[in-house]
């Protein structure tokens, strides 16, 4: 009985080391930020349409799977080029991207898995260098820059979106001109912030000047209302009121009616 069940055994071990052996060629695992594709060579050839997501998957020893990263990723370029005067810049450039997940299928048709370098790397640069050529360096450098930016992440976005690839960002990290270019420009610029100040001084003193006139015309035509409107019957009766008011205090004074200037009271006192 032990004989016979012998060969079922050594079959058992036989198929479980062959088993071992191939399950690096039988299954696969796909991480979160992963995606892959099937080629069946022996059938429909580059499965294009049906991506593999994340998890553990089994497949025929002979098929090929081409795993894609669909996270975010960057890349960073050094660049000589030349501005809108035919100035020469050296430019840092930052490019952040990443593969449109349901289209790894035909990116891997036409640029296979070395995409980066065939086409993101490629036309990351040929943007950049005919954006900064309609510029020049001192827009690039100072007034423009984040206009640059904007334009060169435009074209780059739409020329990699025609080939499934979504571009999130193109930063430019930093931007060198000859020292004597730079130089010049600086003094330039700062130039024009001490006219903008000193142009503001001016603003702010006319105004200033504006409101002290109109100040003062709406004073002289208070005074003159109220000088036209005094009368010396008038005054005699307001200098009477205030002359009985001050007689009404506990101060010891004299006083004569009729003796001051134009018949006014006249108030004498020790205080």
């Amino acid at each position: 009985m032990n004989n016979r069940k012998l060969p079922i055994i050594i079959l058992g071990i036989i198929a479980f080391i062959v088993v071992m052996a191939l399950s690096s060629s039988l299954f696969y695992t796909i991480s979160a930020t992963e995606r892959a594709v099937v080629f069946y060579p022996f059938g429909k050839g580059l499965d294009k349409d049906n991506v593999v997501g994340p998890g553990t998957h089994m497949k025929a020893p002979w098929n090929d799977v081409y795993v894609y990263k669909v996270n975010e990723m960057s890349s960073e370029e050094n660049m000589d080029m030349l501005d809108k005067n035919g100035l020469s810049i050296h430019i840092d450039v930052t490019v952040r991207y990443y593969p449109i997940p349901e289209r790894i299928g035909y990116i891997h048709e036409q640029f296979t898995t070395d995409y980066e370098t065939v086409l993101v790397i490629p036309e990351v640069r040929s943007t950049v260098r005919q954006v900064m050529g309609r510029f020049t360096a001192e827009e690039i450098y100072s007034t423009k820059r984040a206009e640059v930016e904007t334009a060169i992440k435009t074209e780059t976005e739409t020329i990699l979106n025609k080939n499934n690839v979504h571009a999130t960002a193109v930063l430019i990290r930093s931007i060198m001109l000859p020292e004597q270019i730079k130089v010049a420009i600086e003094s330039k610029l700062q130039q024009e912030q001490e006219a903008l100040a000193y142009q503001f001084r001016l603003d702010k003193e006319k105004s200033e000047a504006e409101r002290k006139r109109i100040a003062a015309e709406g004073e002289s035509r208070a005074n003159n209302i109220i000088n036209n409107s005094l009368t010396d019957k008038l005054l005699k009766m307001r200098g009477i009121e205030a002359t009985l008011e001050l007689s009404k205090s506990p101060n010891s004074k004299i006083i004569v009616v009729g003796s001051g200037k134009d018949g006014m009271p006249l108030i004498l006192g020790n205080n």
